[in-house]
């Protein structure tokens, strides 16, 4: 099965167990996954023996590498349910959202590489723990979509004007710099995994939410901690001033312009330049007008607004281009619909923002 879904006995109440069991697709997320976890999330808020839950992902290379793009790539060029894509954004979303609402603490646990969806996934836990091998990023301008699964919220929190780094250039975070801006709170080494079920399940749960906090945080903060120095060096603390300093400004074309154009003799930081020279000049102003729109925006709004962005791009050209380019055919020369950020119309940003529904008509049932 692609999702493993546990009931586990503790000494008292119960833990809920969700674990990404695709390793070879590195746990990227099909319908069929979201589907069984959103099943199981539903019926443990319902659940009183149900007390909190775990989700991780299988396999050593990754807690979840996104979303299946291969399987949206079929649907939009041709395949014979081209529904699809529209369901599994509104189903995803809606998974994400009720993970960032469960009533109950819930444990996210990252390993390896955690790309797109997962980091959708693992920013909605209450409780985000990483290991060392963290590999961490938004790359969505290397496919024209944008970075989404509510990264409007989570993007928009980080210092420094990170976020719109992040999603411009689909930088690659190791796990220092995922601390360093709290984008997961506490380091786990591998080998203590295990040993974190066993001390879950040698607890009394009251299924008392508050209370329940009070005794896993208190749990965690007992963990065996790895010795921080140890861990590889943070890239942003090197950047961080320099990244606030060009991605200043109020024109996104200057921005941009900024950063390309400045000389930094850093194999990281060129590495994130190449996805932006390369990167999609639509997802670019994706990425700067989601983040402005989103600063007011409730959780509730920020998943409708993504919504409609993520249907209007599996109506436009750029986002199978850009998987064709990268995953199908991988000739890595993806024809953009325009060729650089100063082309593309305001009209065609704008139409990535509309329609917004309201609780009356909301495609994804938000409560």
């Amino acid at each position: 099965m692609s999702i493993e879904v546990q009931e586990i006995d503790c000494l008292e109440g119960r833990l809920g167990l969700l674990t990404l069991n695709a390793p070879g697709s590195l746990n990227a997320l099909s319908e069929g996954m979201v589907e069984t976890m959103q099943g199981a999330l539903d019926r443990w808020a319902a659940d009183d023996r149900i007390c909190l839950v775990l989700l991780q992902g299988a396999g050593d290379r990754a807690f979840c590498a996104g979303g299946n793009i291969r399987n949206l790539y079929s649907a939009m060029t041709g395949g014979d349910d081209p529904d699809a894509p529209a369901r599994f954004f509104t189903r995803e979303y809606r998974l994400d959202y009720s993970l960032h609402r469960f009533p109950k603490p819930v444990i996210g646990l990252a390993h390896g590489v955690v790309m797109g969806g997962g980091l959708g996934l693992l920013s909605a836990c209450r409780y985000r723990l990483a290991t060392p091998d963290l590999t961490l990023a938004m790359p969505e301008i290397s496919i024209g979509l944008f970075p989404d699964v509510g990264a409007s919220w989570f993007l928009n929190r980080l210092p420094g004007r990170i976020g719109l780094f992040m999603g411009l250039t689909g930088a690659r975070l190791n796990i220092t710099d995922t601390i360093r801006i709290g984008l997961a709170d506490q380091v786990i080494l591998p080998e203590d995994r295990d040993a974190l079920l066993d001390q879950l399940r040698n607890q009394r749960w009251t299924g008392e939410p508050a209370a329940d906090d009070n005794r896993l945080f208190r749990l965690l903060n007992h963990l065996h901690a790895p010795d921080y120095r140890s861990l590889q060096r943070s890239q942003l603390e090197q950047h961080e001033q320099r990244i606030a300093r060009l991605c200043a400004g109020d024109e996104l074309p200057e921005i941009v312009d900024q950063l390309l154009s400045a000389e930094v003799d850093s194999e990281w930081w060129n590495a994130a330049m190449a996805n932006l020279r390369g990167g999609c000049p639509v997802t670019a102003w994706l990425v700067w007008s989601q983040l402005q729109k989103a600063q007011q925006m409730s959780l509730k709004d920020v998943f409708r607004m993504e919504l409609a962005m993520a249907l209007e791009c599996t109506r436009r050209p750029d986002l199978p281009e850009g998987i064709r380019a990268r995953l199908v055919d991988k000739d890595q020369q993806p024809a953009w619909s325009f060729a650089s950020v100063a082309e593309v119309p305001h009209e065609v940003v704008q139409a990535h923002f509309l329609p917004e529904w309201d609780d009356q008509t909301d495609p994804m049932q938000l409560g």
